[in-house]
C-alpha cells in the first residue's frame, strides 16, 4: 500500500474534493482504494454518503485509542472504495494527543501494523488533512509515503505553499525522511480571470514538473456533488471538474513507482 497524504494547511483550496474524486478516480482503475478522514469537519466522510450515526468507530479510535484499522473501515457505495470515517470527537484530538507520547506517529503505526498484516489488501491509501499543520497534520505527514498538495490559483496559496513546503522539511528532518512530494495540482482554475493564469505560471516557473498537468477547474456540478454524498464522478461524469480529476488519476498513476503500479 503506498500511501498519499492531501495537505495545505490554507483553508478552502480543494483538499477534501481532491480526495473524495482523486480516490473514487483510482478507484475505478481496478486498485483497491482507502481514504482516510483525517479532518474534524468530516467533509470527505459526508460527501462520500457516510451519515454521522453510522460512524460506530472513526479516524479518532484509530489515532488516539489505537483501535485496529479493520475495526475503523466502512465500505462505500463505490467498488473497491473504502472509508476511515471522522467525527467530532476529532476535533479534540489535538490536545489529547500532546500528553501521549510519539504524539507524531500515532498512525503510521497503525497503518504499518495493517500492511505487515496485508489487511484487506490496499493498493493506495488517500489521507484527508485538515487545513492547519498541528499534530493531526503531522501524523498524516509522518505516515505517508508522499505528499499531493492542492493548490488554489490565487496569490495568497503561493504563500501558503512556501509554508507547507518549508514543513515537509521539517518532517522528513525529524519523522519521516523518506517523505515526497508526488505533486502540486492547481485547483479553481478560471480561464476567464487574468490572475488565474498568472498564479498558475508562477507555480509552474518556480515548481516546474512537480506540478501536474491535469488542472481542476471551478465547476459547480463540483461544489453540488457533497451534497448529495457522492463524489463528483459519480453525481456527473461528463462534467468539466470530473473529466479534469479523471486526467488526474491517469497522471498520478504514471507517477507511482513501477512496483506499485504492478500491483
Amino acid at each position: 500500500m503506498i500511501t498519499i497524504a492531501i495537505a495545505n494547511q490554507k483553508g478552502g483550496v480543494g483538499k477534501t474534493t481532491t480526495a473524495i474524486n482523486i480516490a473514487t478516480a483510482m478507484a475505478a482503475t481496478g486498485s483497491k482504494v482507502l481514504l482516510l478522514d483525517l479532518d474534524p469537519q468530516g467533509n470527505a466522510s459526508t460527501g462520500m454518503g457516510v451519515e454521522a450515526d453510522a460512524r460506530e468507530f472513526s479516524s479518532y479510535d484509530l489515532l488516539v485509542d489505537g483501535v485496529e484499522l479493520a475495526q475503523c473501515t466502512q465500505a462505500t457505495e463505490i467498488p473497491g472504495l473504502d472509508i476511515v470515517p471522522a467525527t467530532q470527537d476529532l476535533s479534540g484530538a489535538e490536545v489529547e494527543l500532546v500528553s501521549i507520547d510519539d504524539r507524531t506517529g500515532r498512525l503510521g503505526k497503525v497503518l504499518d501494523r495493517a500492511i505487515q498484516g496485508n489487511f484487506a489488501g490496499y493498493d493506495v491509501c488517500f489521507i484527508d488533512c485538515p487545513p492547519s499543520l498541528g499534530l493531526l497534520t503531522l501524523n498524516a505527514l509522518s505516515a505517508a509515503d508522499t505528499l499531493l498538495v492542492p493548490l488554489q490559483c490565487e496569490f495568497f496559496a503561493l504563500e501558503g505553499l512556501s509554508q507547507l513546503l518549508q514543513t515537509v522539511e521539517q518532517v522528513q528532518q525529524r519523522f519521516n525522511a523518506n517523505l515526497g512530494i508526488i505533486g502540486v495540482v492547481l485547483t479553481m482554475f478560471d480561464r476567464r480571470n487574468r490572475l488565474t493564469d498568472q498564479v498558475a505560471d508562477d507555480v509552474r516557473d518556480c515548481l516546474g514538473g512537480l506540478v501536474f498537468d491535469a488542472v481542476i477547474p471551478r465547476n459547480v456540478r463540483l461544489s453540488e456533488a457533497p451534497s448529495h454524498g457522492l463524489p463528483a464522478l459519480v453525481y456527473d461524469h461528463n462534467c468539466p471538474g470530473s473529466r479534469a480529476y479523471i486526467t488526474l488519476a491517469r497522471e498520478l498513476i504514471g507517477r507511482l513507482p513501477e512496483e506499485r503500479k504492478a500491483a
